[in-house]
């Protein structure tokens, strides 16, 4: 977080990078790392005007991953595992970088696989950058480090 003459800035949401068994990537945008608890609403029997709240089932969404496309195959190449049946459900991090390229924030997340993988988009009255996605699937809890 920078710090600005007593002031504390957020940090900017456009530095990521990714850490999977050995392999990092850089991205510009996240989507994802949300965790949400559901509920059951009940009434009891004898209670005609309050609701009670029950602790249901957790959930996690997918994280969505967005860079500048590269020549870089390692993730292609562990999407093409899943694509042939191989998954190969990985352990690894999202790191929101702070201004000295250090880490800010760690998501840890674990037994991970890639299910979709969309390449650039393809538009020639364009000048912008080649954008690829890949969405994870994320099948245990994250966890959340603040440095």
């Amino acid at each position: 977080m920078a710090e600005t003459s007593g002031r504390i800035d957020p940090f900017a949401a456009f530095n990521f990078i990714l850490k999977v068994d050995g392999m990092s990537a850089g991205f510009a945008e996240v989507e994802g790392l949300t965790t949400e608890t559901d509920i059951v609403e009940y009434r009891e029997g004898n209670e005609d005007s309050t609701v009670g709240r029950l602790i249901r089932i957790r959930e996690r969404a997918n994280i969505t991953l967005r860079r500048g496309f590269t020549n870089s195959k390692d993730l292609w190449d562990w999407h093409k595992k899943v694509v042939e049946g191989q998954a190969q459900r990985l352990r690894g991090s999202i790191r929101l970088l702070d201004e000295s390229r250090a880490p800010a924030i760690v998501w840890e997340f674990f037994d991970a696989w890639p299910c979709k993988w969309t390449g650039p988009r393809a538009n020639d009255e364009e000048s912008a950058v080649a954008i690829d996605e890949m969405v994870l699937v994320v099948e245990a809890d994250l966890s959340v480090e603040v440095s």
